[in-house]
């Protein structure tokens, strides 16, 4: 209890500090309670919002980003997060969805791999309840009726284990991260004299594919691929 009031405290502190526009001190203040252990909507954002007023548009967008990791449908988070997102150099065009890619993510995202998971086993045990009663039952209209019944379990069973699959290997490969660096230079090769691929800025958020020693491979929204130091990131 007494570190949860310590932490009320910091966070009181850091509003006050943020209202007399000291942005340094709320920043060190509401860190101080990362460091404690404890994480929050709130507190990232706060964090967000000071390091914008700071022009650190980088730590800005990695803060905001977390705090949507735990509410993805905040409208505050939404707002600030794009209000910052303008102040990036690099505006990157995603690559087009193709058809099969929209109706794969509207499916999947209708639950999340736990949630296929359990759907699985719910429409297997559906499965055994309605093959029973086809296997036990003796009026031949009902018998019918448990045969398909069970059949669609089975066919729905297969689906939402393949979903789950598929969903849990989607967030494994889900490794974002925010560059930090002012400007680097993103280079074809994991060495530091290899050619120059492109350039990125602070802000941008990219996706971590790979690690070799202190360089980490990475993808951007336009599939351009290359690698940077694991300095000049940071993993959300």
């Amino acid at each position: 209890m007494s570190i949860f009031g310590q932490n009320d405290a910091l966070f009181e502190k850091g509003k006050e500090q943020y209202k007399t526009e000291q942005y340094a001190d709320a920043i060190v203040s509401w860190k101080k309670i990362l460091d404690a252990g404890e994480h929050s909507e709130a507190v990232y954002f706060n964090l967000g919002n000071a390091y914008y007023k700071l022009n650190k548009i980088g730590p800005s967008i990695y803060y905001y980003e977390k705090a949507l990791q735990l509410d993805p449908d905040d409208k505050d988070v939404l707002t600030n997060l794009a209000f910052a997102e303008n102040a990036r150099i690099d505006a990157i065009e995603p690559l087009p969805k193709t058809i099969f890619s929209k109706w794969y993510a509207s499916i999947a995202n209708l639950f999340t791999f736990d949630g296929w998971a359990k759907l699985a086993i719910l429409f297997i045990f559906l499965f055994v309840i309605s093959f029973l009663l086809y296997y036990f039952g003796t009026i031949e209209r009902r018998k019918r009726s448990f045969f398909i019944a069970s059949m669609m379990s089975v066919f729905l069973f297969c689906g939402a284990l393949t979903l789950a699959y598929l969903t849990s290997a989607d967030v494994e490969k889900d490794v974002p991260a925010i560059i930090f660096t002012e400007s680097v230079e993103i280079k074809s090769a994991p060495k530091m004299n290899s050619a120059t691929a492109f350039i990125l800025h602070e802000g941008t958020k990219v996706q971590v594919e790979a690690l070799d020693g202190d360089w980490l491979k990475i993808v951007i929204a336009d599939g351009k691929d290359g690698w940077i130091p694991a300095t000049d990131l940071k993993k959300l």
